[in-house]
């Protein structure tokens, strides 16, 4: 296992939930083929259980993601809540047991993009971030768990702290350290919890940014901030005072023109680190339908394209890790892009 100072690789390669591309997302199969394709860190999104359990869901509503629906005992839990200032209908973690959830099974989010995966519903369970930590622990190599705290506020309305629990988890594991057995990236799409984290822990924290909005923490407090707002120098001066990176949608460092076609460069990359931040864009994928025009390669949507391009421009444009959901091929890419330079 290589030690930490030379680890991770640069630009880093994040399983995105794993390898979404060819496995149930989130699940114990996805993370295993991650490592096995050379992910430097495993992904898992996490939400709160009724009885205070971190389980591995990219939302708290798995009504699209498992099958819950088809458990009658389960019938009487679906509802209708306002998450984040959307009204969602289904079923909700917060409402079931860890036992609960552990008796339903995992299916494929994108069926009309990811057939590939539709075979595979009914074989995995839901994780909890314990396993997803242990999956980390047990691989043959070094091997990251880079966690999204997924809406914070929400949870925190509803009294289960995400934080809590989650440096409960990581003080339990023993990797509330920067020199630990496994290493952990915190992300969040919101700005508080990630502020009342450092104190509370020496991990690399990662303020997560998209193409448009703003965090839901700042539009329910009333501040008029949007996530193009926390890209100026002076905002991402601010934010490095608590967080060691940012994780920005990847139209905020290239952006792109009508039709989906690259409009170059946004100088992000050079602000954050002028301000000392790291920059992981998210999320690569192989599909024609995630791609820039520049390398779609036919109208198939679910076809692959030439994702090998997409990673070299963004490689080109210095961004310091890569989210994505074909492992392989960003490992394959990165491998090329270092051998031309």
């Amino acid at each position: 296992m290589s030690g930490p100072a030379s680890w991770p690789p640069v630009p880093t390669v994040i399983g995105h939930r794993g390898v979404p591309g060819h496995r149930l997302e989130h699940t114990r199969g996805s993370y295993l083929l991650a490592i096995e394709l050379g992910a430097d860190y495993l992904e898992p999104d996490v939400v709160a259980t009724r009885d205070g359990h971190l389980v591995v869901r990219h939302e708290n509503e798995i009504g699209h993601t498992t099958d819950v629906a088809d458990h009658p005992e389960l019938a009487d839990r679906r509802t209708t809540k306002r998450i984040d200032g959307v009204w969602t209908s289904g079923w909700f973690t917060e409402d079931l047991t860890l036992a609960e959830v552990k008796t339903l099974r995992v299916r494929e989010r994108l069926p009309q993009l990811r057939p590939q995966n539709l075979a595979l519903a009914g074989t995995e369970e839901v994780l909890t971030l314990e396993e997803v930590v242990d999956i980390a622990r047990q691989a043959p190599r070094r091997v990251g768990v880079y966690v999204e705290t997924k809406h914070p506020s929400y949870f925190r309305d509803r009294g289960l702290d995400l934080d809590d629990l989650l440096l409960d988890v990581l003080e339990r594991a023993d990797l509330n350290r920067t020199d630990a057995e496994v290493p952990v990236v915190v992300q969040s799409m919101e700005t508080g919890n990630l502020r009342g984290l450092r104190p509370r822990t020496p991990l690399t924290l990662v303020q997560l940014m998209d193409r448009k909005g703003a965090p839901w923490d700042l539009v329910s407090g009333g501040d008029p901030r949007t996530y193009a707002d926390l890209t100026t120098p002076a905002a991402l001066a601010e934010l490095a005072e608590h967080v060691d990176g940012i994780g920005p949608n990847k139209t905020l460092v290239i952006a792109r023109r009508t039709g989906h076609w690259l409009d170059g460069e946004t100088g992000l990359v050079a602000r954050a680190h002028a301000a000392g931040l790291l920059v992981h864009v998210w999320t690569m994928r192989d599909e024609n339908n995630f791609l820039p025009a520049d390398f779609r390669t036919s109208s198939d949507r679910a076809a692959a394209g030439d994702a090998a391009a997409e990673y070299r421009a963004f490689f080109d444009a210095g961004v310091d890790g890569v989210f994505s959901d074909y492992a392989a091929t960003a490992v394959a890419a990165r491998q090329a892009w270092r051998a031309g330079r």
